[in-house]
C-alpha cells in the first residue's frame, strides 16, 4: 500500500524509482483501473494503456532499454484540480542496445486517485529518440 500523498510528491517519487531502475516499486504506485495515453503514439506503440496489469507489461522491460541516469528541469504544476498535476522535465541517460545518449522532454498530465496514479496522458515523442526507434522499444510491439 502507497502512503496518501499528493499528486506532486507521488510523481517525484515515480521519477525516483525508474532512475533507481524500480520498475516494481514504480508499478506498485499504479492504480488497478489506471488509464495511460500517449497522444503521440508513433504506429507500433500504444496510444492507451487499461489497468496496471497492461502498464507493468509495457513498462516491464525498460530498464532493458533506456538507462535513465538524470531528470532535468523538473517542474511541476499544480491546477486547481487537487488531484492533479503537471509535469516537465527531460530525461536524459542512454539507449542500452547501442550505448548511444537518450536525451528526451517529457509533459506528463497526472491524476492521482487514493494515493495511486489513476490517469496518466504521457506527451513523450518516441520518433525523437536518437538512431533506431527498435533500439529502445521496452515493450512486446508485436
Amino acid at each position: 500500500m502507497t502512503d496518501a500523498q499528493g499528486p506532486a510528491e507521488l510523481y517525484r517519487r515515480s521519477l525516483r524509482l525508474l532512475l533507481d531502475h524500480d520498475i516494481d516499486g514504480w508499478i506498485a504506485l499504479i492504480a488497478d483501473e489506471a488509464v495511460f495515453e500517449f497522444p503521440y503514439a508513433p504506429a507500433g506503440f500504444p496510444a492507451k494503456l487499461e489497468g496496471k496489469e497492461a502498464v507493468a507489461a509495457y513498462m516491464r522491460g525498460y530498464p532493458e532499454a533506456i538507462d535513465l541516469r538524470e531528470v532535468v528541469g523538473l517542474r511541476i504544476h499544480e491546477l486547481r484540480d487537487p488531484d492533479t498535476v503537471v509535469a516537465e522535465w527531460r530525461g536524459v541517460g542512454r539507449i542500452v542496445a547501442t550505448g548511444a545518449p537518450y536525451e528526451m522532454p517529457y509533459v506528463a498530465v497526472v491524476t492521482v486517485e487514493d494515493g495511486r496514479i489513476a490517469h496518466y496522458r504521457d506527451y513523450w515523442n518516441p520518433l525523437a529518440i536518437p538512431g533506431k526507434l527498435s533500439d529502445a522499444v521496452f515493450f512486446d510491439a508485436a
